[in-house]
């Protein structure tokens, strides 16, 4: 018999528990008496929570329970339990030395003499911590994957609606600015004709929203810094809060470039700024700042790699509670009065990040504010100054001989009106298919202009087979859709929906398209529309 065995041998029962209790450090395991003061304490109690022996002996267990727990009398129950169940057994929040807390596993068993009466308990405690937190990251990582889900089916929902309803958007605008020109000089007309273009026009900045949250309106990108970029709409954003409002502005004096639509951003940038003053009715401070971060995968969903411009907007109003925020991004939810809010505000930011490469987090404590914080890419180029676009002069293009394609009825009698008023002769298709058999009969076509979202053939489809057929026929793509304009590989001109007819002018002014046969007389079974 070894020296070890020897040893052990020689033990008691009792002190071969207690050399096993003091080996275990990773569980606090010790005594209580019956009343709940500690009488003994093992190594793996001062690990977990921090007490030496000589801190802890002969004081009561509630110590390292919670404030809220031991006012709700919760180390009383434990032990109540334990007595009259033979066992108390739960998770919870633990209280160590320091102050801080942990998540613990306890069972506590009471302790019984040969007559049955509770002379202690025996209490085990596991720091279960680290699985707490993996739990809450999962749980958090599951609840991104559903809002992320849920938020595409909405979005999918909502540009399908948006592009229809653009669809329309462009049959009334469009008749309406015709039916100006025809008219009588009358000043009631004339307002009721106003008021109407406005609703209208109203409706058009909506169907942007909706499409800008479902990703599907066309950015036009460019790499700019964004200290000057605020710097130039302060007096917008400042008459847009009123004067009871401090907007204090925080950047860096080195801060990296982005690459974002200038327009959308700046709207964004409103948005949220009126947010912040809606949450705050009595008046206080927003402040927008930005600054340098690297992808925060764990709560941003971004690439951890990669480089990031946060710009924040931050109130000190209302705030808003759990609820409220999840549904905050969500299209036409709003906290606001009936006629105070779309509720597309802040879903438009959501996909303005989005489609910038980006991300909208949102974080909130009821009556402590909101925080919104706009994650966009830093760009790899530099910022160049742009020379400010002229406008295109309001004038009429020369006559041509134009194809107007649209699936939709509406939309493809007001083109043609347009087209009509504007001078020019006018064959109508419906489908890609019809285009081009006129196309095939006709020699005399000048210029295409058609729809992108067409059954059976697109309007980009249809343009590559003129590319190819008919290369010197240029096509204008008229389209509410942006995630059209990526997958176009042949550079088509492009017409947004809904559009004016000197929007259509500028658009056909900026092509130039050659005249093919001026002088070609149209045969009497192909005549096509022409201006009246």
């Amino acid at each position: 018999m070894d020296r070890v065995e020897r040893y052990l041998a020689s033990l008691t029962e009792e002190g071969r528990y207690r050399l096993l209790i003091e080996a275990v450090i990773d569980y606090a395991i010790f005594l209580l008496d019956p009343s709940g003061i500690v009488t003994t304490w093992n190594p793996g109690a001062q690990r977990i929570k921090g007490y030496r022996a000589d801190e802890i002996i002969g004081e009561h267990f509630s110590r390292f329970y919670t404030e809220q727990d031991q006012e709700a009398g919760l180390p009383a129950r434990a032990l109540a339990i334990a007595k009259h169940e033979g066992k108390f057994e739960t998770e919870g929040w633990r209280v160590r030395k320091d102050g801080s807390q942990f998540w613990a596993y306890v069972v506590i068993d009471p302790i019984r003499s040969p007559t049955g009466e509770i002379i202690g308990f025996a209490k085990i405690t596991r720091d279960l911590t680290e699985r707490k937190e993996a739990e809450k990251k999962l749980e958090n990582a599951r609840e991104f994957s559903l809002q992320a889900q849920k938020l595409e089916a909405i979005g999918q929902l909502t540009g399908g609606i948006a592009h229809d309803f653009n669809n329309l958007l462009t049959a009334v605008l469009g008749s309406l600015e015709l039916l100006r020109k025809r008219l009588p000089d009358d000043p009631k007309s004339a307002a009721l004709l106003e008021n109407a273009v406005r609703g209208a026009q109203r409706g058009t900045t909506l169907t942007k929203r909706m499409l800008a949250f479902a990703r599907n309106y066309e950015l036009n990108k460019e790499v700019i810094a964004i200290p000057e970029l605020v710097r130039g709409m302060t007096d917008l954003l400042q008459r847009s809060i009123g004067p009871s409002y401090n907007l204090e502005t925080r950047f860096p004096l080195a801060l990296k470039p982005v690459e974002v639509d200038a327009n959308q951003l700046e709207l964004a940038l409103l948005n949220l700024t009126v947010n912040a003053r809606d949450a705050m009715p009595n008046g206080g401070d927003i402040i927008l700042a930005a600054r340098e971060e690297r992808g925060a995968a764990a709560y941003t969903g971004l690439d951890e790699a990669g480089k990031y411009i946060r710009v924040s907007v931050s109130d000190t109003g209302e705030g808003m509670d759990d609820e409220t925020l999840r549904k905050a991004t969500e299209p036409f939810f709003t906290t606001k009065g009936v006629g105070k809010g779309t509720g597309l505000g802040l879903s438009m930011v959501h996909g303005f990040a989005e489609q910038s490469g980006g991300r909208l987090t949102l974080y909130s404590e009821k009556n402590r504010g909101t925080t919104a914080e706009l994650w966009l890419p830093v760009a790899k180029g530099s910022v160049q100054t742009v020379a400010t676009s002229q406008p295109v002069p309001a004038k009429s293009t020369r006559p041509l001989t134009v194809l107007a394609v649209d699936d939709d009825a509406l939309v493809l009698m007001n083109t043609v009106a347009m087209l009509e008023d504007l001078g020019h002769t006018v064959f109508e298709a419906s489908s890609g298919q019809e285009a081009l058999e006129i196309l095939r009969r006709e020699d005399s076509i000048d210029l295409v202009v058609t729809d992108q979202a067409m059954p059976k053939m697109t309007g980009t489809e249809l343009a590559k087979v003129i590319r190819n057929e008919w290369s010197d026929i240029p096509v204008l793509l008229a389209t509410g859709y942006a995630d059209m304009a990526p997958r176009d590989e042949i550079g088509l001109a492009k017409l947004t929906k809904p559009y004016l007819p000197q929007e259509l002018t500028a658009a056909i002014l900026r092509m130039n398209p050659p005249r093919r046969k001026p002088d070609r007389v149209v045969p009497l079974h192909s005549q096509p529309r022409t201006a009246k």
